[in-house]
């Protein structure tokens, strides 16, 4: 909880604020464009699941999604990965599975990122060029990062070659015998890695339908400035989501704990230059609030349902 207090300590009471502010209608808007991401991203969990265990429910990959959004805030973004695994274990998915399943549904998620923003970037060529030229490098950074951080969770995941280049390091620091245990483990574990990671990406159809629910699940959040700005200001939604997306990939130059403030901080100084300082400093706090905070209330709801429900049953034993 202190956590917790820490992340919003600086947005909350904005937020809320601007929350008072904003028709009624605009609110629901932007958090049904929430839940339906989160929906989407229950179907990509869903179907990479069933690979592991047939039996595999919707409902599991609903609930896995909402509780991942909690631990997400909780940790300030670095127990996600943690809460996926753990919850998948407990329903059929082996923690090998479920780390090289998370794994490589992370980095499909950042080369979808990548495609949807290079997309809307050449959609709107003309307007990201005229307001966004001076940002050339800052952009070829962004899209570095992500191929980056996909070569190397893919290599993570599944190449030999990488895991034995790791095993061969511990090798060199084992002189006297002390990493033994852990090299022996290790080695089993990067063999159910590879297995695990093997199972999904030889399956060429699965890679390219879990890319294309990536591309629809960004639209979802791509598009909530729209319905902040669509009666302040002449921008388009195409315009809208291509920004959007480019401020995603901008963040990422900017190390931060879950993204936040980077975010923030990217995404009104590029929205300012079309829409204006204020509105674009008002539809940061919005977007962070369907994108971060009311996922992550469902998912409070849903943590504390689950534990109620575990210790009533080890109460019954």
């Amino acid at each position: 909880m202190g956590a917790i207090i820490y992340t919003f300590r600086d947005s909350a009471a904005p937020i809320l604020a601007q929350l008072k502010k904003t028709p009624l209608w605009v609110v629901l808007a932007i958090c049904m464009c929430a839940l339906l991401y989160d929906v989407v991203e229950s179907v990509i969990t869903y179907i990479l699941a069933r690979q592991y265990n047939p039996d595999f429910k919707f409902a599991k990959a609903m609930g896995n999604t909402f509780y991942c959004a909690f631990y997400r805030v909780a940790t300030l973004g670095s127990g996600a990965g943690v809460a996926a695994v753990y919850y998948l274990n407990e329903n059929g998915v082996a923690v090998s599975q479920g780390f090289g399943m998370y794994m490589i549904e992370y980095a499909l998620h950042k080369i979808s990122i990548a495609i949807f923003s290079g997309i809307f970037f050449l959609l709107n060529f003309g307007c990201m060029w005229e307001h966004f030229a001076d940002y050339t490098w800052l952009m070829v950074a962004g899209y570095a990062i992500t191929i980056i951080i996909t070569v190397v969770l893919v290599l993570f995941c599944s190449a030999k070659w990488f895991h034995d280049l790791l095993l061969r390091f511990l090798g060199l620091l084992n002189r006297k015998g002390k990493l033994d245990v852990l090299i022996a483990q290790l080695t089993e574990q990067c063999m159910m890695l590879e297995d695990a990671a093997r199972r999904l990406l030889k399956k060429k159809k699965l890679v390219i339908e879990t890319i294309l629910l990536n591309l629809l699940k960004a639209a979802f959040w791509y598009g909530i400035p729209y319905l902040i700005f669509v009666s302040h200001a002449q921008v388009t939604i195409t315009e809208t989501m291509a920004v959007t997306a480019m401020s995603v990939m901008l963040a990422a130059v900017i190390p931060s704990p879950a993204g936040i403030g980077s975010t923030e901080f990217v995404f009104t100084a590029l929205f300012a230059s079309i829409v204006g300082t204020g509105l674009a400093g008002s539809a940061s706090l919005l977007y962070r609030f369907g994108t971060f905070v009311f996922p992550f209330l469902i998912g409070a709801v849903v943590v504390i349902v689950r534990r109620i429900l575990i210790k009533r049953a080890s109460s019954d034993l």
